[in-house]
Parts: structure tokens; C-alpha cells; sequence
């Protein structure tokens, strides 16, 4: 079978939308090549690469994996391009909307037809589809939209593995819970480097329990992994965007969600690509553009507080969810499955110590070679 230049979505849509300037018309994102321009969506939530080491003045190679190209560069979200021209500006084509908040009302409203048309779009597709599920707010509100398959990642004495316990007890649902050992995130490590390009501590850490979940679901015999994937980001999910510190730079809640929103073209093709890589469609019902568009409308009050973070969302949720699943917080994904600590471990058993610079990473780069070398 060839593959297809496009993805996502058809190249009429892709047209139009370049037409009238449309950021988000409709799909979960898309990219490839249409009518000979190299496109990428606003959120870049399909990966393209061009090599960046082919001679700007002919046609330059390019891939929906780094992996296929020799000096892989991401095509920045946003862009249109021609195949035979130099990369863009990011957002150079597409830009983030920027509309006024609505009133507390329409917006919940807003977001709640945004969120069931978004599961709609998955249900229609014919997949059998499985859930990565936390127990917290986000993974459980996709398996209850989806009614799909649970499984949850994490060593045995986890924070995900319990809490996923309980929101499926809550739930009146069953729940795979895929153990973890050492040995499974020496094994997997070299595959996620080689399907994201990347062997930083950090990425390598967030995309290994997706990596390892994905497995077992694609082993089961599951077409599609279903994540919650975009709700911190889209809905005031993280403690700074209430603090407004030095990790951001707005100095209002909207302006510090909108932040994290743009993060995602960064974020999006490590988790994607990861999922793929186990042979698995990934699915994000909440990166859908008509949640997105339904979130940059929120206001302050449905975003976060000192109190609680991602209040529309999580008040959307309470209508779906029994109330103690919908109001929980979660641990990044890295910790509350305990690979973080675990990597940790095993890259100061291989020697290399904490004293080291970046540790960690350096651990990772000697598993995708011949293997740890002992450091003192």
C-alpha cells in the first residue's frame, strides 16, 4: 500500500482552510503535502520532517518519521510551504486564534458540545480502540466518551496503578493493569529514542510508560490507543499558570493557558510518534479543533485558582463521571507511574552518578549504543 501524502484529514479541507486563513477547521490535526506545499497544523498534532541536510533548491525529502530521513528537522506547526523551499516561520501560514472569553454559561455549554462532538469523530472511524487510563480526571472522561478498554501502566507500588484501581471500581469498570520491571524500560528505551529522535532524560521519561502500555494494548490486538492527552494544556492543568512565575510569561491566567497551548507543536510529535511506533493509531479526543476552539474561550474563572485547576473541565466532567473521579488530581505521567524514579535507579546502578551532568540522559544515549557503560 503507498503511503498517503496527507494525514488527518483530505486535501480539499487542507485547500479551504489555506483559503480562509481557518487555524481549525475541523479535524485533529493534519499534515503532508498539498499541491506540492509541505502543511502542518496550527498545534502540529501530526509530526512532519524534511531533511534538514538536502539542498534547498531542489525538491527536499520528507517523512511523518525522523527516522526515515538522515538530518531530520520538524516542519514548524502552522507552516505551508513549498516541498522546494526554505522552512517557514512557525505559525507562518495558521496562527493561534485569539478570541474574547463568552459568558461562564455558553461556555460550559460551548465546551461540552465541543468535547461529545470530538468523541463522535472517534466513534465513527472503525477502530477498536483501547484507553492508557490514570484514574485521574482526563484519561477517565476519554474511556467513559469512548466506553473502551482500560489499561494502565506503572510498577506495582505506583500512584497510577492504585488510582486507576479506584477510578475503575468508581467507574463500574474493568481495568488491565501492565506491570512494570527494570527490565522493560532497558528494553524499551532504544525504541523510543529511535522512533521520537530523542534521548533527553525528560522525553525519554514521559514517553516510556506510552510506550509500554501501547505494547500490551497492540499485543491484545487493539487498533488504537486513546489517551487524554491536551486537558493541562487546553484547560489550566498546571500549577503555573496559577502562579504566573518565572515559567511563564503572562501575567493573567488565560494569557499563561494560552502559553501551554503553544507548547503542544513541541510536545505532540514524542507521544505520537512513541504510540505509532507500537503499531498503534494514537487518539486524542480533546486536541480535537472544535475542543480547542470551545477552550480558548473559557474564562478565567473556568480555567484555574489556587483552589482548583481546570474548573470548566473538570465541571463538564462531573456530568459524565461519579464526582470524586471528576474533582481528582493527577501526577505527571513520568512519576505517577514511577519510570522516572525507576530510570533513575538504573542509570546510577550502571554508574552513573547524580555528580554527573545530566545523568540520567547520558544513561540513555549508552542504552541506544551497545548498551550502559559503566561510569564512576
Amino acid at each position: 500500500m503507498t503511503e498517503p501524502h496527507l494525514r488527518g484529514t483530505d486535501p480539499t479541507t487542507v485547500r479551504d482552510a489555506l483559503e480562509r486563513g481557518d487555524s481549525l477547521p475541523g479535524t485533529a490535526g493534519f499534515a503532508g503535502v498539498v499541491d506540492d506545499l509541505l502543511v502542518r497544523d496550527v498545534l502540529g498534532r501530526v509530526p512532519l520532517f524534511v531533511d534538514d541536510g538536502a539542498d534547498t533548491d531542489a525538491t527536499r525529502n520528507w517523512a511523518f518519521e525522523p527516522s526515515a530521513l538522515e538530518e531530520p528537522t520538524l516542519v514548524p506547526a502552522g507552516g505551508a510551504t513549498a516541498v522546494d523551499g526554505p522552512l517557514p516561520e512557525p505559525e507562518s501560514q495558521w496562527s493561534l486564534p485569539d478570541p474574547e472569553p463568552v459568558a461562564h454559561e455558553a461556555a460550559l455549554e460551548g465546551l461540552e458540545t465541543a468535547i461529545e462532538t470530538a468523541a463522535d469523530a472517534v466513534d465513527s472511524a472503525d477502530r477498536d480502540i483501547a484507553v492508557a487510563f490514570s484514574g485521574g480526571v482526563d484519561s477517565a472522561l476519554v474511556a467513559e466518551l469512548l466506553d473502551a478498554p482500560l489499561y494502565v501502566v506503572g510498577f506495582p507500588d505506583s500512584h497510577d496503578v492504585e488510582a486507576a484501581r479506584t477510578a475503575a471500581d468508581a467507574m463500574g469498570r474493568d481495568l488491565t493493569v501492565v506491570d512494570l520491571e527494570p527490565a522493560d524500560l532497558e528494553r524499551a528505551v532504544p525504541r523510543v529514542a529511535r522512533a521520537t529522535g530523542r534521548t533527553n532524560a525528560m522525553d525519554v521519561q514521559i514517553a516510556l510508560p506510552l510506550s509500554l502500555v501501547g505494547e500490551r494494548v497492540a499485543a491484545d490486538g487493539f487498533d488504537a490507543l486513546a489517551v487524554g492527552q491536551g486537558a493541562d494544556e487546553l484547560f489550566g492543568g498546571y500549577e503555573k499558570v496559577v502562579r504566573l512565575d518565572h515559567r511563564v510569561d503572562a501575567e493573567t491566567v488565560r494569557g499563561a493557558v494560552r502559553e501551554q497551548i503553544r507548547s503542544l507543536p513541541d510536545q505532540l510529535p514524542r507521544d505520537v510518534l512513541t504510540i505509532e511506533a507500537t503499531g498503534l493509531e494514537p487518539v486524542a479526543p480533546f486536541l480535537h479543533d472544535a475542543v480547542v476552539e470551545a477552550a480558548l474561550r473559557l474564562p478565567d474563572e473556568l480555567l484555574a485558582d489556587e483552589d482548583e485547576r481546570k474548573r470548566g473541565f473538570r465541571r463538564v466532567a462531573a456530568e459524565y463521571l461519579p464526582a470524586d473521579v471528576a474533582s481528582r488530581d493527577k501526577k505527571a505521567v513520568q512519576y505517577g507511574s514511577l519510570v522516572a524514579r525507576e530510570l533513575d535507579r538504573l542509570a546510577r546502578q550502571a554508574g552513573y552518578k547524580r555528580r554527573i551532568d545530566d545523568h540520567v540522559s547520558k544513561y540513555v544515549a549508552a542504552l541506544c549504543s551497545d548498551g550502559p557503560t559503566r561510569r564512576e
